[in-house]
């Protein structure tokens, strides 16, 4: 395969790489990577040779900064059956992943957001560098947290992912380690090393203590008695009334930040995430295809990408405008079923 490739794949000994290949774009993920990715992560598990899967992105920047949510909202907005399609088949590739067969190394150096996030935390071993910065940005472009936030934030630590779910957050190794996105910090230097021993037939946890370092204090778990008490309240407009009321610099912002979002998305990400707790995995990505079909279907994200991407104002005019024009059955018609059109899994 040519180096233009949008995904570069080799057999390196005992090890299958998979290389995210688009640099420029902070390796976004588009729809054209996902069908490359999936079928030969299903030939790498039949394939006795390879031992290991490992995942990585060209460049130091990013290792995937999330979807191409430009394509994915020219798609949507003309009715392109493509929009579906891309999250219905990243969805699929994200529940693979979670189920793949064999180790599968996920090397997180550099922004891991959205997209990214769905390659690499639903793997069995999730390594942190130092310049990772991740975040699940998505009720600001009008989204919620899909790729399996339905899953893995509801299992964060106290309400660790009810508040990266509202605010968009941005995370370094540390606190990714703290919050169960990642598992082990490997300096950026080191990952070379890491990924020849795997290739070279290293036992897996061996390759990684040789490499692995202490990821150092974790800030977030200095909040999280503070995260707890506000986020843990029973709707979003009783966390911003808990934060208001607190009346500390991080607790104002924090409601600041939050009243920057999208309304609807604020009000689905919070549900999505409560409802996520006692969901198994595959049932949490089939209520992710639920939402994303409401969500292409209204103004919120498009007036996102618009306002952050396209025309990069950075002021988007979302509708409704707040929390209190919304209602509940504005929130849970996003959440039915789709009949005929439900995700299914292989």
């Amino acid at each position: 395969m040519s180096e233009e490739a949008e995904v570069l794949f080799e057999k390196r000994g005992a090890a299958g790489v998979i290389t995210l290949n688009r640099p420029k774009a902070l390796n976004a993920l588009t729809l054209d990577m996902v069908r490359l990715i999936h079928p030969k992560l299903t030939e790498w598990a039949s394939d006795d040779s390879i031992r290991c899967v490992i995942v990585d992105g060209v460049g130091e920047k990013a290792f995937c900064a999330g979807g191409d949510i430009r394509a994915l909202h020219d798609w949507g907005r003309s009715g392109d059956p493509s929009a579906l399609a891309f999250w219905r088949e990243e969805y699929r590739l994200n529940t693979f992943i979670k189920r793949y067969p064999k180790p599968y190394v996920a090397l997180m150096d550099g922004i891991n957001m959205g997209g990214g996030v769905g390659l690499s935390v639903h793997g069995s071993h999730r390594v942190a560098t130092e310049r990772l910065v991740f975040a699940m940005p998505e009720t600001g472009i009008g989204l919620f947290p899909d790729v399996g936030g339905t899953w893995f934030l509801p299992r964060a630590p106290g309400e660790t992912g009810l508040y990266l779910a509202l605010t968009g957050a941005r995370l370094k190794a540390a606190d990714a380690v703290y919050a169960g996105i990642a598992d082990t910090y490997v300096p950026s230097a080191r990952l070379e090393t890491l990924k020849d021993r795997i290739a070279g037939g290293t036992a897996l946890h061996e390759a990684l203590r040789e490499v692995a370092e202490e990821e150092g204090p974790a800030p977030l778990r200095d909040m999280q008695k503070e995260i707890s008490a506000h986020f843990s309240k029973g709707s979003v407009a009783e966390i911003l009334a808990s934060l208001r009321a607190d009346g500390g610099e991080w607790a104002m912002k924090t409601a600041d930040t939050i009243e920057t979002k999208s309304p609807t998305s604020t009000l689905v990400a919070f549900a999505q995430v409560r409802e996520g707790a006692s969901l198994g995995f595959e049932e949490c990505m089939r209520l992710e295809y639920r939402l994303i079909n409401g969500f292409i279907k209204g103004h919120d994200f498009y007036e996102g990408v618009r306002a952050v991407v396209i025309d990069k104002d950075q002021s988007p005019k979302w509708k409704p405008a707040t929390l209190a024009e919304m209602s509940a059955d504005d929130v849970k018609s996003y959440f039915a079923p789709l009949g005929a059109d439900e995700l299914t899994f292989d």
